[in-house]
């Protein structure tokens, strides 16, 4: 597929994006380019193709969910301005 001068205007206006009119030829042939690859991938058979999330194939290292630290909300709460039932209160900033 190949793009007009004045199509690639209109997808730059469309876009908000300001490109110096000398340059324009030279998006309109990237652009095209771009296209024409979009269009062989699409026509790529991937019916046995199985997805993956990582091209990689890697496995993801993940830590023992372990408790590593002792409960401190007692000591923290000691020193508190307010605790009801637990629960730090604070001054209603909200109406």
């Amino acid at each position: 597929m190949t793009l007009s001068t004045e199509q690639v205007k209109k997808i730059a206006y469309l876009a908000r994006l300001g490109i110096d009119e000398k340059d324009v030829d030279t998006y309109a042939r990237d652009l095209s380019n771009i296209l024409d690859l979009m269009t062989q991938m699409s026509e790529t058979n991937t019916d046995e193709v199985q997805p993956m999330a990582h091209p990689m194939d890697k496995k993801q290292r993940l830590r023992a969910d372990a408790v590593l630290e002792i409960s401190q909300r007692e000591s923290f709460q000691s020193i508190a301005p307010q605790v009801d039932s637990g629960l730090y209160l604070v001054p209603k900033v909200l109406d």
